[in-house]
């Protein structure tokens, strides 16, 4: 067993005293050490529970043969965080979270782990760490919230609260309607309930074959997921038994043509590109935009979750889930590599078999995809030489194709006052830049702009670019990841007032109008401008920040 490094041996005695120290026998010692690797706090809503199920999957790890041992690493709630300065820290914690799991990991030569994240970055943090260390890991996540209800049995989620915030300083309704969203938008434990990037990075941790089938689907408080874990602890047992697989048996080059297969059948959040570009680039492999776009247009969008529709995980889940979206895609041949392992010992084949959609509104067939291509589109041109990422599932039809006047932001906080100031008109093209990995630093989330273009009534006539990036959350004609951002002198950074933007997203182009003489000019006399930072760990991030492009991972 790897755990026999510190716990084998008369030269270990000291180290056995220690662990005798924590409360284990010699029936403990002798058992796989099983790392159960938390992230409970009291700030996360999909984290709250999180020392429950913690307990859960000991007590499930001990019947199973192992001895579990558990830490807990941080986590940021983008919702929280979102719209002043503590967003600059959600992308930023990614890294910390990914350093602490090598870290505690390494030290201490577990046969094991068990993750158990649920929101944002912690997913993608905990992969990104558990890559780097190789021990036979699987995932189980705290799974997603249940919908809140509007007085009129409509659903709600945490979308729902941003755009009644810009409703009512439009006047459209009263403070007491919107205090009535915000009691009910978020009902109790778990991840905010649409396809937002939390639900979405779980989802497509199935398709890794990092987690077993359910993990992005089942509700957080039913007793459907407490069987998911359970089985999950059981399942990481037999894995420390056998020796794997492992996390880079399981994250490829197929693997990951088969999340982003998915990722565009299910519309899921943008934020699934940088998080999953920073898996290949832990795993030791390259993989471009370029690569992205060509799977996009070849995979037919045949599932909208909120933002994009009204549906929610729930009701996913009831449609059969995300096996049941790749059983669908699986039908057109060659979509798929389906001879992958997976964490439950059977290949992705072998999990989806015999599924089909039990709800044919929600999962669609393929011969009525919602489009002929994916739910994420990448766009290029001489704004975004080397790519920006739009969420297509989620734009209007009237606004695939937009040309308009710029209306500069130099911070998503300048924006946010200039929206809500009226400083918007249908037609336009809002930029906000200086908020990419570097420039931000630490490349901010956008959903209040975005939720307040939404709620001025702007989403049919107003686009919105930016060199940072959106919630899972956002919709409309938002372009995001904008590389190279405009601190390293992207296009982005020389723009001015009024400048004609031309969008085409079923073309995959955006480009400013301007002659390359113009640009050249502008070029000559530009300087970087980047935010003011307090504090030593996002000057460090901002030193070693890659681009959006890169996955915005550490150089």
């Amino acid at each position: 067993m790897l755990s026999d490094r510190t716990k084998s041996g008369i030269e270990r005695a000291p180290h056995r005293s220690l662990m005798r120290a924590t409360g284990m026998s010699d029936e403990d010692i002798r058992k796989p050490f099983i790392a159960i690797c938390n992230s409970f706090n009291e700030v996360i809503p999909g984290h709250v529970h999180l020392n429950k199920v913690a307990e859960l999957i000991k007590a499930e790890v001990r019947k199973a043969g192992g001895t579990p041992i558990e830490f807990n690493l941080i986590g940021v709630c983008d919702g929280i965080a979102m719209a002043h300065h503590g967003m600059k820290f959600s992308l930023a914690s990614r890294e910390l979270i990914a350093d602490s799991v090598e870290t505690m990991l390494s030290a201490h030569a577990f046969d094991a782990c068990i993750c158990i994240p649920n929101c944002d970055k912690i997913v993608p943090g905990m992969v990104m760490g558990a890559l780097r260390c190789n021990i036979p890991t699987i995932f189980c996540s705290g799974g997603p919230m249940a919908v809140g209800k509007g007085r009129n049995g409509e659903d709600l989620d945490l979308n729902s609260v941003f755009e009644a915030v810009a409703a009512c300083t439009a006047g459209k309704i009263t403070e007491e309607e919107l205090h009535f969203v915000e009691c009910n938008a978020c009902p109790g434990a778990g991840s905010c309930s649409g396809m937002f990037t939390a639900n979405s990075m779980n989802c497509l941790c199935e398709v890794l074959g990092l987690a077993l089938p359910g993990n992005g689907t089942l509700l957080a408080l039913s007793e459907e997921r407490k069987e998911l874990w359970r089985a999950a602890a059981r399942r990481a047992v037999e894995m420390a038994l056998q020796g794997g697989p492992c996390p880079r048996d399981l994250i490829t080059e197929k693997a990951i043509d088969n999340v982003f297969t998915c990722d565009m059948a299910m519309g899921g959040s943008s934020n699934t590109v940088l998080h999953t570009l920073a898996f290949a680039a832990e795993a030791g492999f390259e993989y471009d935009l370029h690569r992205i776009d060509e799977i996009s247009r070849r995979t037919p969008n045949i599932c909208k979750v909120a933002p994009s529709s009204r549906f929610h995980m729930h009701d996913v889940l009831r449609a059969g889930g995300i096996m049941t979206i790749l059983a669908e895609i699986n039908k057109i041949p060659g979509a798929l590599h389906t001879d992958l392992p997976t964490v439950s010992g059977k290949t992705l084949a072998e999990q989806m078999e015999g599924l089909s959609t039990q709800d044919p509104v929600v999962i669609r067939t393929i011969d009525n995809a919602y489009s002929p291509d994916g739910g994420l589109a990448v766009l290029f041109g001489n704004l975004a030489e080397q790519g920006s990422i739009v969420k297509k599932a989620g734009v209007l039809p009237e606004m695939m194709v937009h040309r308009g006047p710029a209306v500069i932001f130099e911070s998503q906080e300048d924006a946010c006052a200039g929206i809500l100031a009226d400083k918007v008109k249908p037609g336009d093209v809002v930029v906000i830049r200086n908020e990419g990995p570097k420039g931000g630093p630490g490349m901010q989330e956008m959903l209040a702009p975005t939720s307040y273009i939404m709620g001025k009534g702007l989403g049919n006539s107003v686009a919105l670019i930016t060199d940072g990036r959106f919630s899972g959350a956002t919709h409309g004609a938002c372009i995001g990841h904008v590389s190279p951002e405009a601190a390293e002198g992207g296009l982005i950074g020389l723009l001015k007032d009024g400048d004609i933007i031309s969008i085409d997203i079923p073309n995959r182009s955006i480009t400013a109008e301007l002659s390359d003489e113009e640009i050249a000019a502008r070029r000559a006399s530009w300087q970087p401008t980047m935010q003011e930072v307090d504090g030593k760990w996002l000057k460090r991030y901002r030193k070693l920040a890659t681009n959006a492009s890169k996955g915005a991972v550490l150089s």
